[in-house]
């Protein structure tokens, strides 16, 4: 008897569901297979609120709650456009060209130190003309005079001086000695050396 009560109770109820899911307008399918006996807990007590919603059940995507004058819930980005007052920025100031010394001439005069000769004839000094990284020109500005010793000093001065001459020619204090004139040759050549040392 109790059977027979239980089994009429289940068809009627189970009837009763089905005519009440039928004839509800906007039904799917979906809700129809959706399980009757398991309670739904909206808010665990060991899940965090703020944490990404559960999956739903019927395959829908989870709607967002809004609540009226909250703040939007958007991602905030990780980097701001805007810096922090205080910090340097890469950008940088033009600034003016320096126009506070006046430009350096690119040929200038560079003089030896006056030499003796090792006859005791006389004295030679030697000053060279360079412009950028090159010597231009030679002139002595002392030479040994008197007697023979004016025919080599102007051997050497031939030599070795003017824009043509073999100081130009070699860029160097390595210079041929001139025959005749080998005292003037090297007094020469040391007052040169010593120049060329101050200009490079």
């Amino acid at each position: 008897m109790r059977r027979a009560l239980f089994a009429i109770t289940g068809l009627a109820a189970s009837t009763t569901v089905l005519v009440v899911l039928k004839g509800s307008p906007g039904t799917t399918q979906v809700a129809q297979n959706l399980p009757t006996a398991q309670p739904v807990n909206p808010t665990p007590q060991a899940v965090d609120p703020s944490a990404a919603p559960a999956a739903d059940p019927t395959g829908a995507a989870p709607k967002p709650s809004v609540t009226a004058g909250a703040p939007s819930s958007s991602p905030k980005p990780t980097r701001t456009t805007a810096r922090p007052s205080g910090t340097k920025t890469t950008a940088k100031a033009p600034t003016a060209p320096r126009t506070t010394k006046a430009p350096q001439s690119t040929t200038r005069r560079v003089t030896g130190p006056t030499v003796d000769t090792a006859d005791g004839y006389g004295y030679v000094q030697v000053q060279i003309v360079v412009s950028g990284n090159r010597i231009v020109d030679a002139v002595t500005l002392s030479l040994p005079s008197g007697g023979e010793s004016d025919i080599h000093s102007g051997d050497v001065r031939n030599k070795y001086n003017g824009t043509g001459g073999e100081v130009v020619q070699k860029q160097s204090a390595n210079l041929n000695t001139v025959s005749g004139a080998t005292e003037t040759s090297n007094a020469y050549k040391t007052s040169l050396r010593a120049a060329i040392e101050q200009a490079f």
